[in-house]
């Protein structure tokens, strides 16, 4: 696969094709019927669908595809910075760079492939990189699929550089939702967090979950590692399980915020949720030849049942 050929190998169940910009992508396929799409046009999760064929993560009907720009939607790398909280483009660079197919990855887990399909990319900082944040750095990202369709998301940064330097990170992850007014997240609830709606400052959830009503742009800090998000109208939930990541950003534009987007429709706030596992309020500092790693996991259940995954660790 590292010759970006279109292939399909049933036993492994990756299959490799292009998209019509022509960038590669990889498709991973459980043995129950569901499916994950990564794009090498920043490592980018641009689709997971359940046994069903839904799709459970938000695409925008406006959103552009073509590089350089990030495709509005599905799960983005953000790195070395998230937002606006430095001197590079918004969410840093990685996101907008074609990746490469990993194949001298060393192993995570000797496990790991026992019950997943998981493809394996890398990230290398370029002259161009290196120009606007001069450190070198390797990003191995997998991303693999279980047997019963959960999603996880492992990247490990080594600092390959003479000197130490430091980044913030976030899994971008745009969740489908029915209607955002019959969402709730439950898990952050007494936190403090910090709202870019206003400048930053600090304040204390109150609610004994989150809803929705108006504009929200929080990152709630020192979280725990697993967050649900309760969907009324489907009757599922999504079970977020993390480490390494201390933070949650929790986005949605709302109707004003919206309007203003080029490349997201009017009326697409209401189907769309963005919780991410992240590391934002304090960065991460590598020193030469160190390695940081943050796992993401994710789970469709169903509501009912949501309760009995809160307590399982991460399994990835």
């Amino acid at each position: 696969m590292g010759r970006f050929a279109n292939s399909t190998d049933p036993r492994s169940g990756l299959e490799v094709v292009r998209d019509w910009n022509g960038v590669a992508q990889v498709v991973l396929r459980s043995p129950k019927g569901a499916s994950a799409r990564v794009s090498l046009h920043g490592g980018q999760v641009v689709s997971w669908r359940n046994d069903r064929g839904e799709d459970l993560l938000f695409t925008s009907s406006k959103a552009i595809f073509k590089p350089p720009d990030a495709m509005r939607g599905g799960i983005q790398m953000c790195f070395p910075q998230f937002g606006y909280s430095g001197t590079l483009e918004r969410h840093g660079f990685a996101r907008n760079r074609i990746w490469a197919l990993d194949d001298e990855h060393p192993p995570i887990n000797h496990n790991d492939n026992v019950s997943k399909v998981s493809v394996d990319l890398i990230l290398k900082a370029s002259e161009d990189d290196l120009k606007c944040w001069p450190h070198c750095f390797e990003f191995r990202l997998r991303v693999s699929l279980s047997k019963d369709g959960d999603l996880s998301l492992v990247s490990r940064i080594r600092n390959v550089n003479g000197k130490p330097f430091s980044f913030s990170f976030a899994y971008h992850t745009y969740l489908s939702v029915s209607d955002i007014s019959e969402v709730r997240i439950e898990g952050l609830e007494t936190l403090d967090y910090l709202d870019n709606l206003s400048h930053k400052e600090r304040f204390t959830e109150q609610g004994d979950a989150i809803t929705f009503e108006s504009e929200v742009d929080r990152v709630y800090v020192s979280s725990p590692n697993v967050v649900a998000v309760l969907d009324h109208e489907k009757k599922h939930s999504f079970v977020i399980r993390k480490e390494g990541l201390p933070d949650v950003v929790v986005w949605n534009p709302w109707e004003k915020k919206s309007r203003t987007m080029v490349d997201f429709g009017d009326e697409e706030y209401k189907q769309m949720l963005c919780v991410d596992a992240a590391a934002v309020e304090r960065a991460i500092t590598l020193k030469p030849g160190e390695e940081w790693t943050g796992k993401l996991e994710l789970s469709a259940v169903s509501s009912t049942n949501c309760s009995d995954h809160l307590d399982h660790p991460v399994s990835i």
